[in-house]
């Protein structure tokens, strides 16, 4: 989109179509629809691209797709606050790296799969719930929802739900929790980074992120 070469009222109407194709660029189902986009292009490559590829390839996009840092602290509850600064930026890397090792991991081999959006809900706290399901013509098809809230930045994914109801957020912070009370942050730390490496070496897989 080019602005006009003169005119004030010109250069206002372009300001204001301009913050609309911005505002269009950052919804919910336009956020989520970039993933999808990124999955699909990961499958279509994932026998050339390997495991190290697919990690490379997904970072960016689960980056971009969702609020990592905010996933990150809740996924710890009240133990968030015990945490150092370091500690925390350790645990927020390392939350992102499960993430995309986990889309990584699942996301290996293409029989035609396609990702459909199938609509939109208004959720708790001022949140967007994006319905999908993951179409595969080898396999049963797969619900999986989105919540996103909206941030300084634009919208962002919160929380997963596997087959359209089980929140993954809830189910880390519940696994975590267990972990910590039992062992401590460094035990937490060192079992996230095995459940990398399995899914590195094709162990524990599951679909999600």
């Amino acid at each position: 989109m080019k602005p006009p070469a003169t005119g004030s009222v010109g250069v206002a109407a372009w300001l204001v179509l301009a913050l609309a194709a911005g505002a269009e660029e950052s919804s919910p189902t336009v956020v989520v629809g970039r993933l999808n986009e990124a999955l699909v292009g990961v499958l279509k490559d994932a026998d050339a691209l390997g495991y190290a590829g697919r990690v490379a390839r997904l970072t960016p996009a689960v980056s971009e797709a969702y609020d990592i840092p905010f996933m990150a602290e809740k996924s710890l509850g009240r133990r968030w606050k015990t945490l150092s600064e370091a500690e925390r930026g350790r645990w927020i890397e390392l939350s992102r790296e499960f993430s995309v090792a986990n889309y990584a991991a699942n996301f290996d081999h293409f029989s035609g799969q396609t990702i459909e959006v199938l609509g939109t809900q208004t959720g708790a706290a001022n949140t967007v719930i994006v319905q999908t399901r993951i179409v595969d013509p080898a396999a049963e098809s797969t619900l999986m929802s989105y919540r996103l809230h909206r941030r300084a930045g634009g919208w962002k994914i919160i929380d997963v739900y596997l087959r359209g109801t089980v929140s993954e957020l809830a189910l880390r912070r519940s696994d975590y929790a267990s972990v910590l009370e039992r062992e401590g942050f460094d035990a937490l730390v060192a079992t996230m980074r095995a459940r990398i490496a399995d899914l590195a070496a094709g162990r524990g897989r599951r679909r999600g992120s």
